[in-house]
């Protein structure tokens, strides 16, 4: 996917990377942000981060990746300056992707403006997708990595310094010496308040400038009472606070915050990243035969359809087409979930954004841009990045709020404990400002759901709505349809009967190897299923409707024979009595009967797994198809499915889902996403085969990019278990609250302690989403 251009990008790098205009709190935008800025003002520019909104003629949807961003309180902050702007609508803001997107029209305003408004705000903002973004990813962790390093370094020293106040005895250490650890704690302290502890003062700034609470104020509070507390009592002990001097509190809080932090950020990077890691599949040019036949290096976004192109080993295709020349292995793992190569020959289809791993391919393009499946697979994944689901949406709301009751309650703490001595009503102050942080709050969702999306993207399966996640751990009925569902569009033999005294296998292998001179469904289900590589066939004569005749011998021409393959009558040999199978095809020699073939749809490789899967999770299983009773029937017994119905037309699907519905079930529906729509948004939660519709399409929730029905009950089973790792998060934010908010205020939780609950109540939600990553070995 194409964005600026190298200058435009070098502009947009250097502006993110310069440690000067990191955001500090509401400025202008300087002289060289705007001329970057202007540049994507281009419709060439941005269009190649935005694309047009299905529906609604001359609005564009885009995705912003937001800069400074820690809490729910500034992904609000984010979406208020972006929703007040013209001609902009529909903004979501996501704060554990740090991604935000809107819709606007491109007669009203322009990403200048979204950029500037950003940016005065506090925040910086890069169109998602920038080729810079990686490069900033990790710039940002290298940084964080030192802010966490010198933390750590200072808190063991100063730890070392303080040790003998807390071990020593009444007046065993003299006042000289206990001043020179309380002067050396305050110089090795300062680099963790000039430097570790810059990102939280920078963004206290920056919300009390644009007068708004957010989680870093009552940090940045907490420190500096802290620190300022520490200071006057070591430059003046006959002070109030000269019995308070706790240096070591400010760099082990700060060390403990900091480790939260980082692994957040690791869990967020891993979870854009992926994203950035599929943006970034498309190559920057590709080898396009020219009139004269050579082949000459183009830039991607040149090509066109119905251009030849070659593709080398190791090389990413960069658009949908089929393969005229070669034969290769394709890696499409990350875009539909298979975890083995593909072979790929003549007249197969390739997808852009796969590799091509063993020989060279000459490609016929099909599909370009916005209208490869890449791009489609790439606007989903967006799409769920920036999706909040309720329970998010409560928490931000009620952020704000909260903030201000945590700094009433330290104001009133303090107030409390004032009449027993200054330095210990500011110390429960602190204490309290720190531990009543709702950080684990505001990442017990959010943090679980993306990961489980992200490893449900790896494994197959693309999440169009968060929310359908929640609602998808307490489904207790699937309903499949069969056509194009369960079924593939080919047919599939099914039984070979042969007379008493035919060879069976001889008279299968001629069958293939007549079969292999038509095109008809029936011809290629038979020569699929018996590939014959000992027969060879001559003079074949097709006869439209009825079936094939020629001529049939082994390689070196022995026990040749002139055969017919077709319809009963067509054959001319009386066919054995075996009732009335689905389909049939018959083979004789005019005069013998010597075979004859049920075929069927061709049942998907892992249908019958894939019940049996849900069947042993306690999910009911059903199927409803608009084909006749026996066809239904017989299928469902393949699959392995008890309840069927057929003759079911689309009204009777939708009145039957709502029926289970108001019997009590939660209703998941598997269908191919174009005319299953109705019972697809009727049902609690719906899943289209991402092959039958164009995704941007499809009204689904899920969308299963490798049309394998096992993902079906691995997609339960990730539901489940992110439900349970939420109620986990949200039990453990609620249990350490209601343990230490009331330890703070009595009075019995230290600054260091504080500070170490709260980061290590961030560290257990983030590591306990993080197990959400990979799906689990039953799945």
């Amino acid at each position: 996917m194409s964005t600026a251009p190298p200058s435009v990008l070098g502009n947009l790098g250097a502006m993110q990377a310069s440690p000067s205009l990191l955001p500090t709190g509401s400025m202008p935008p300087a002289p060289g942000h705007a001329a970057a800025w202007a540049a994507l003002d281009e419709p060439a520019e941005w269009e190649g981060f935005s694309r047009p909104v299905a529906g609604r003629e001359g609005w564009w949807e885009s995705y912003l990746a937001i800069d400074g961003m820690h809490c729910a309180a500034c992904a609000l902050t984010v979406e208020e300056v972006l929703n007040n702007l013209p001609g902009v609508e529909a903004v979501h803001v996501n704060g554990v992707t740090a991604t935000a997107r809107l819709q606007w029209r491109p007669q009203a305003t322009r990403p200048s403006a979204w950029m500037a408004a950003v940016r005065k705000a506090g925040y910086g903002a890069l169109p998602a997708g920038d080729l810079m973004l990686a490069g900033r990813r990790m710039q940002a962790q290298r940084v964080m990595l030192w802010r966490w390093l010198v933390a750590g370094f200072c808190m063991m020293q100063v730890m070392m310094y303080a040790a003998p106040a807390y071990l020593a005895s009444a007046g065993e250490i003299t006042p000289d010496i206990q001043a020179l650890l309380g002067w050396a704690s305050w110089v090795l302290t300062l680099p963790v308040l000039l430097f570790s502890c810059w990102p939280f003062f920078s963004a206290a700034l920056r919300d009390v400038r644009q007068l708004r609470i957010g989680m870093d104020v009552p940090v940045a509070l907490g420190v500096l009472i802290a620190f300022g507390a520490s200071t006057a009592a070591t430059f003046d002990p006959g002070s109030p606070w000269g019995g308070y001097a706790s240096y070591d509190a400010v760099p082990m809080f700060v060390f403990f915050l900091l480790s939260g932090r980082l692994l957040e950020q690791r869990l967020r990077d891993r979870t854009a990243g992926a994203l950035e890691a599929l943006m970034r599949r498309l190559p920057d040019s590709v080898e396009r035969q020219d009139a004269d036949g050579s082949f000459r290096a183009v830039a991607v976004r040149r090509l066109v359809a119905g251009d030849l192109i070659r593709v080398l080993p190791g090389q990413a295709f960069p658009a949908d087409g089929a393969v005229e020349t070669g034969e290769s292995r394709v890696d499409q793992s990350l875009l539909t979930g298979e975890s083995r190569p593909l072979l790929r020959r003549v007249g197969d289809g390739v997808i852009a954004g796969s590799h091509n791993l063993t020989s060279v391919l000459l490609v016929r393009v099909q599909r370009v841009g916005p209208q490869t499946r890449y791009a489609e697979i790439v606007a989903l994944m967006e799409q769920a990045s920036v999706e909040k689901p309720g329970l998010v949406q409560l928490v931000d709301r009620i952020a704000s709020p909260f903030l201000i009751a945590v700094l009433l309650a330290s104001a009133a703490a303090a107030v409390w404990w004032w009449p027993f001595g200054p330095a210990h009503a500011m110390a429960v102050a602190v204490s309290v400002l720190i531990v009543t942080c709702p950080c684990a709050l505001s990442l017990a969702t959010p943090a679980a759901m993306l990961a489980g999306a992200g490893a449900l993207a790896r494994g197959g399966v693309l999440v169009r709505k968060l929310q359908a996640l929640e609602s998808c751990a307490g489904i207790d009925t699937v309903v499949f349809d069969k056509t194009g569902t369960l079924t593939e569009d080919r047919m599939d033999v099914i039984m070979a009967h042969t007379p008493v005294g035919v060879n069976r296998d001889e008279a299968c292998d001629m069958a293939g190897a007549l079969a292999r001179h038509s095109l008809h469904p029936v011809s290629r289900a038979i020569a699929a299923r018996f590939p014959a590589p000992g027969w060879v066939a001559s003079e074949v004569e097709e006869v439209a409707g009825r079936g094939l005749r020629g001529k049939v011998a082994r390689l070196d021409g022995s026990g040749q024979q002139y055969l017919w393959l077709g319809s009963a009558s067509f054959c001319g040999a009386p066919v054995p009595g075996r009732g009335a199978p689905l389909l049939q095809a018959h083979l004789s020699d005019g005069e013998h009967y010597l075979a004859g073939f049920e075929l069927d749809e061709a049942i998907r490789p892992d249908a019958a797994r894939a019940v049996s899967s849900l069947l042993e999770l306690g999910i009911r299983v059903q199927l409803l198809s608009g084909d006749t009773g026996q066809a239904v029937a017989h299928l469902a017994r393949r699959a392995g499915i008890e309840w069927c119905f057929a003759e079911c037309k689309p009204e009777v699907k939708l009145e039957h889902v709502r029926r289970l519905q108001r019997e009590g079930h939660r209703v998941m529906m598997v269908g191919d996403g174009m005319n299953d729509g109705p019972v697809l948004a009727v049902a609690d939660v719906s899943m289209a085969m991402g092959e039958a519709v164009p995704l941007a399409q499809a009204k689904a929730d899920f969308i299963m990019t490798g049309n394998r029905l096992l993902t079906v009950p691995a997609l339960l089973v990730q539901a489940r278990r992110t439900r349970t790792i939420v109620r986990q998060n949200l039990l453990w934010a609620a249990i350490y609250n209601a343990a230490c908010v009331p330890l703070a205020i009595v009075g019995y939780m230290p600054i260091w302690l504080a500070g170490f609950g709260m980061a290590a109540s961030s560290l257990l939600v983030v590591a306990n989403s993080a197990r959400l990553a990979r799906l689990a070995p039953e799945q």
